[in-house]
């Protein structure tokens, strides 16, 4: 196993607030739902990349029903705790970083708050290529802090934690990444649909304006997609 695929117990060493991740997330997987352009999952097979402990599959699964959706993620126990939970539903959670290595194909896949953790955007891209469907569609959430006086700070406060190493990729960086492997890029900021919460110091910028930046001006959805099989 390569360095970049190795696996871990959890890949977030905060054991309180991985444990309220999930309820964290909620608004932010409503936000992405609003933004899909894909109605009826009925048909799709979906793959939930940096899955965590599942939350997210099981949200979409219940406003938009899918065939089947698997999560990977490279910690260990949180992949473990995302199949305890799945109950009957038509899910399943790997613990990998390789979506290209699993036996089937997707017709979407999500990659939402986890892409700053990529170091390698090429081969990330080439990865996603292959474990694609002609004509499938990767939607990736993203707070570029090139520009965000906290950038240093939001990196040395998340590697305080985490196993992976935080980056701060340019947007020009990560659509040349995908634009290179042959799809098609499109980009739209994302805005909070309600209050921010601002009360006390965030641990993960040095001030409200920092904050209030990041969250209304710096944070974008994309979406890749490829060509289908007869374009």
């Amino acid at each position: 196993m390569s360095k970049n695929e190795q696996l871990y117990d959890v890949w977030w060493d905060h054991a309180a607030e991985e444990e309220n991740m999930e309820a964290q997330h909620i608004d932010g997987w409503k936000e992405i739902v609003s933004y899909m352009k894909e109605e009826d999952l009925s048909t799709y097979s979906v793959l939930d990349f940096g899955c965590n402990r599942g939350g997210f599959l099981r949200y979409l699964y219940s406003v938009k029903p899918f065939k089947a959706g698997v999560g990977i993620d490279r910690g260990v126990e949180s992949v473990k705790l995302a199949n305890e939970r799945k109950r009957d539903l038509p899910l399943s959670y790997v613990a990998t970083g390789s979506p290209e290595q699993l036996e089937q194909t997707f017709d979407l896949a999500f990659a939402l708050s986890v892409i700053y953790l990529i170091d390698d955007l090429k081969t990330h891209a080439r990865k996603i290529k292959q474990a694609l469907k002609p004509g499938g569609v990767y939607y990736v959430t993203y707070t570029d802090l090139s520009d965000n006086p906290s950038a240093a700070h939001f990196q040395k406060t998340i590697e305080q934690y985490s196993h992976l190493k935080a980056n701060v990729h340019t947007l020009d960086q990560i659509a040349s990444a995908f634009t290179n492997e042959g799809f098609h890029v499109q980009l739209m900021r994302k805005r909070p649909g309600s209050f921010i919460d601002i009360s006390g110091e965030s641990e993960y910028f040095q001030s409200v304006q920092d904050q209030v930046k990041a969250q209304y001006e710096q944070a974008y959805v994309f979406r890749f997609s490829l060509p289908a099989a007869s374009d």
